[in-house]
């Protein structure tokens, strides 16, 4: 078995290679068609120059045409212009009465050829016929039977020149369908036709299995992708692939041996975190006592923080169908349980532009409802963190946070807004970074992870987090690509 080459290094050549055989051979097969139909057309001309003074001087006619004159019977239906009912005629023919005048410089004695010719298919025109200034009448008989020839209809064909008697011409190896050559014309353009389909799928598909696993790894955090890509395409794509799971199976090992380290020193750190305490505990100053406790809650806390935003990286849930609407009513609505000042504000409906109609000047508008749930694929453990996050941001910094959804056929957006905060959106949006902390922050509690970790889900699921100024202080928008 030949072995098929999956390499673009012979891919490409094989692919220029089979173009050029496949146009030499449509050319090839085209032209010996028409090389063939000119030849058989010239043959059945020379025939019909032959046939012409064969009748005007009663010599012999071509090779492959025969003279026969008309039974009596038939020589009378001939005069009475009933060709149908002489002998030998198909069935319902369709005739063509084709007369042919004598030479210019033979008027005198020349008699005029009349022809009758019965075709089963089709009348023949003669406007088309050529015709040139001092075209001889054997040249036009010429014409004729070339036209015959071509248009292949098996004619039963009758003439008489002048006066005489009718008589049958029988030509069939000259002008029936039976001696016409194959013409292969339409089956080369057919065949060059597939050809060129066939190269250009496959050439096109050369890029787009490229670009199919570009698509494949763009998304391959944000939609959960597999742990490993599967090698389809040529060589040099399968090489690709391989490079890229190789270095996903080292991003994966460094993640898991980080996140092992850091639960490892979690855990090591509870038992002296707890002596501590109690050690805490011991202490009679009281203000001594709250800043110890401060501490150890401020060093758990950032180890807790580090391994939350490691796990987001690790991208270790996996998305599912969920409603962003439903998870919004129920964080606020935790929140309103407990008593704290966060309030769901119902959006605007959508405003869609339509096309200009045809029969108006003016463009049509659509309104999309927001009442109707909020469908979205992604995480619903981690979207319910980073709305969380943002919420207790908003808190934190302002008096009161409202909650909002914006959505869209591409995007959901969840806007949180807050009240009497005194950073502004260019400020915060410099604390994206791990462990950045604003200027307005040294009594308020926080390790500098929790912006870092709203981006960092946002990216998971193809969004991004941004934030606004507005007239009463910031607010957050966590946007989310819909599928």
């Amino acid at each position: 078995m030949i072995p098929i080459p999956n390499s673009l290094r012979w891919i490409v050549p094989c692919l220029v290679i089979a173009s050029l055989l496949t146009g030499a051979g449509t050319m090839l097969m085209w032209a010996k068609s028409t090389s063939n139909w000119s030849a058989y057309g010239a043959d059945a001309y020379n025939a019909g120059v032959t046939l012409y003074y064969a009748l005007q001087n009663g010599t012999a006619p071509p090779d492959g045409v025969s003279v026969m004159p008309l039974p009596a019977l038939d020589q009378a239906h001939a005069n009475a212009g009933s060709f149908r009912q002489i002998a030998g005629t198909p069935a319902a023919p369709r005739i063509t009465i084709v007369p042919i005048l004598p030479d210019a410089a033979n008027q005198t004695t020349g008699a005029s050829l009349t022809i009758a010719i019965l075709s089963p298919n089709f009348t023949y025109s003669l406007a088309d016929l050529p015709h040139r200034d001092g075209q001889t009448a054997a040249e036009t008989m010429g014409e004729l039977t070339r036209k015959l020839a071509v248009f292949c209809s098996d004619p039963f064909v009758v003439a008489r020149m002048g006066e005489a008697d009718w008589a049958k011409l029988d030509g069939a190896s000259v002008w029936n369908c039976d001696v016409a050559p194959a013409d292969r014309r339409i089956l080369a353009a057919l065949l060059g036709i597939v050809g060129i389909s066939i190269l250009m799928t496959v050439a096109l598909n050369l890029p787009t299995t490229f670009s199919a696993f570009a698509g494949q790894l763009r998304n391959r955090r944000r939609v959960g992708g597999p742990a490993r890509y599967d090698a389809q395409g040529p060589q040099e794509l399968q090489e690709i692939v391989a490079a890229v799971n190789g270095y996903l199976e080292i991003e994966r090992d460094q993640l898991a041996s980080r996140a092992a380290v850091l639960s490892g020193v979690s855990h090591d750190l509870g038992t002296p975190a707890t002596r501590l305490r109690l050690r805490a505990a011991l202490i009679d100053d009281p203000d001594l006592r709250q800043k110890f406790d401060a501490d150890i809650d401020s060093m758990t806390g950032i180890i807790e923080s580090v391994l939350t935003y490691t796990h987001a990286e690790m991208d270790a849930e996996h998305p599912r169908n969920l409603s962003l609407t439903s998870l919004i009513d129920a964080i606020v609505a935790n929140y309103q349980d407990v008593g704290r000042p966060v309030t769901y504000r119902k959006a605007k409906d959508v405003i869609v532009q339509g096309g200009q109609s045809i029969f108006m000047s003016r463009q049509g508008y659509g309104v999309v409802s927001t009442d109707r749930d909020t469908v979205i694929y992604g995480r619903p453990i981690s979207l319910e963190r980073a709305i969380t996050n943002l919420i207790e941001n908003a808190l934190k910094y302002g008096r009161r946070a409202t909650v909002s959804l914006e959505a869209d056929a591409q995007t959901a957006t969840v806007v949180i807004e807050d009240e009497g905060s005194e950073s502004s959106a260019a400020e915060i949006e410099k604390l994206l970074a791990p462990f950045q902390r604003g200027e307005h922050t040294a009594t308020i509690d926080g390790h500098g992870l929790g912006l870092t970790i709203v981006a960092t889900i946002a990216k998971l699921h193809g969004g991004k987090l941004s934030f606004e100024d507005t007239s009463v202080g910031v607010s957050a928008r966590l946007e989310i690509q819909r599928f």
